[in-house]
């Protein structure tokens, strides 16, 4: 849909449907080399078409960047406008939180860097103000905590306002290493591009790179083979699965649960051994490429990958079992760090988050107080998903023990898709891996979007091309992205030492949202 800029926040309002397809994301491009102006882009999930709902408003080159601000409408939105106008300078009205986001003290006013009149290598300095929200009164205080951790995890300064032990406010100051990734592939090639992207996070790497060759693929009308679609599905399960089964011996690190944490860590290290044979690098990079995935997978891996699995399946449930039967720790968890449906609801979050906080209406199909599963692996049925036999996941108290429960539930799933796989892979005969795309086209004033589900929600990218089939804007946004909000939030009445037992639960990652 089409749109003038000021019937932007009337049009995402019916866009949303009272939150019946939830924001997906916001994204502006500058598309003046190509003959137009800026342009901002809303994309809501569609569950009932299975697809991707997208409004655009163009804004002239010359113009005023000014419109009404839609966050007070979709609370979800809250980040992306400030992101906008970090990055092109619009300027959204009755935005309650204009401060920086991305762009921190070191950067000057004025400076939008995905304009297309800075370079590159543009050096921009600066001095400005940050100010962290705090709440104000007699008896309160306030606790600084980082940017640097004592943890080999990348910086994020979080200010808490405290009336006694509990935390009334969370305020949370991210993107210092940000790394320009959207600006640095512009009028790259998408090969030349496919290094960066499945960089940009190591734990999602099989994920973001999955989800650009989707936006490239459907440029092509290419065919990816049916076996490297296969091999693709198993890598994003195997991901998932090394993922959910560290992070929930992770969790445990914010109670100091010394046992489960040290079993958790060794069923990662077994499972990212079997990612360095299926792909000669543990994280699964240089697997998939856009057409199809670079290496076949032999009986010979199959076997040993059913071998792994089953020791893994048998000592996760192991690990399982000593946590729920600690009662002081199940006490610990249990209420805390809690996201209300009608919160992640609201903030649009995705992946565990999401389900954890989800309310069934005796369907599968359904989230939150109205909604979708808020699993693309369903809702949009990405790839072959469709035909495997798998459930979503779901708790309704979400909590960090919630969290847990969905992480769990998402292991036994992966755990039935990969031998599912397994058995397709050996009764397929097929030998072709990839095709070659061709020539790369779009629909002139269109861009092409590709999604796949990480362990931490869906990944989202957005692809527009120039005349040459050279990348003009890409888009990247992670699951971490609309689920970081909703962590100031959860620890609201908790006290400080459940911080990192929170914050676990969530497991955010930095690197995702400092692309």
């Amino acid at each position: 849909m089409l749109v003038k800029p000021e019937n932007l926040r009337g049009a995402a309002n019916i866009c949303s449907d009272s939150g019946k397809r939830p924001l997906a994301a916001m994204f502006g491009a500058d598309e003046t080399l190509q003959g137009g102006g800026l342009s901002i882009y809303c994309l809501f999930y569609n569950a009932a078409k299975r697809d991707i709902d997208v409004l655009k408003a163009p804004f002239p080159a010359d113009g005023p960047l000014e419109y009404q601000s839609l966050t007070t409408l979709l609370p979800a939105a809250a980040w992306y406008e400030r992101e906008l106008h970090d990055m092109f300078g619009f300027e959204p009205q009755g935005h309650p939180d204009m401060r920086p986001l991305v762009l921190h003290e070191s950067f000057p006013k004025g400076f939008h860097p995905l304009l297309k009149k800075y370079p590159k290598d543009y050096d921009a300095r600066g001095n400005r103000e940050y100010e962290m929200l705090t709440s104000q009164g007699e008896g309160l205080f306030e606790v600084p905590v980082g940017p640097i951790h004592a943890g080999i995890i990348e910086p994020g300064h979080f200010r808490f306002s405290q009336a006694g032990e509990a935390m009334l406010q969370l305020d949370a100051k991210l993107f210092f290493t940000h790394r320009g990734i959207e600006k640095a592939v512009e009028g790259l090639t998408p090969m030349e591009a496919l290094p960066i992207v499945e960089r940009i996070c190591g734990a999602c790497s099989v994920a973001n790179t999955l989800s650009f060759c989707q936006a490239v693929e459907k440029c092509s009308e290419a065919e990816v083979p049916y076996r490297a679609w296969l091999i693709r599905t198993l890598a994003a399960e195997m991901e998932r699965l090394y993922n959910h089964v560290g992070d929930t011996g992770n969790i445990c690190a914010g109670v100091g649960f010394s046992p489960v944490i040290s079993m958790g860590a060794r069923l990662k290290e077994y499972l990212m051994q079997l990612n360095e044979m299926l792909a000669g690098n543990r994280f699964l990079r240089g697997l998939i490429i856009p057409g199809g995935v670079q290496y076949d997978v032999t009986d010979a891996m199959l076997e040993e990958i059913e071998e792994v699995l089953r020791e893994v399946e048998a000592v996760y449930a192991d690990m399982v079992h000593i946590m729920w039967e600690q009662a002081n720790f199940v006490n610990r968890i249990r209420t805390t760090g809690r996201v209300r449906p009608e919160t992640a609801f609201d903030l649009a979050m995705v992946g565990v988050g999401a389900r954890a906080s989800g309310r069934t209406r005796g369907s599968s199909s359904s989230w939150g107080p109205r909604g979708s599963t808020r699993a693309s692996r369903k809702d949009i049925g990405y790839g072959i998903y469709d035909e495997l036999d798998f459930e979503v996941i779901t708790e309704t108290a979400g909590d960090v023990e919630a969290r847990i429960k969905v992480r769990i539930g998402e292991v036994a799933q992966s755990l039935k898709m990969v031998r599912q796989l397994i058995s397709k892979l050996r009764r397929n005969a097929e030998t072709q891996l990839a095709v070659e795309l061709g020539e790369l086209q779009q629909e002139e004033g269109h861009f092409t979007w590709g999604i796949s589900e990480s362990a931490r929600g869906d990944n989202l990218h957005c692809l527009l091309l120039d005349k040459e089939g050279r990348i003009e804007r890409l888009f990247v946004r992670s699951a971490s992205y609309p689920n970081w909000p909703a962590l100031t939030v959860a620890v609201q009445g908790d006290i400080i030492p459940d911080f990192p037992l929170i914050n676990k639960s969530f497991e955010l990652c930095y690197a995702c949202i400092d692309r």
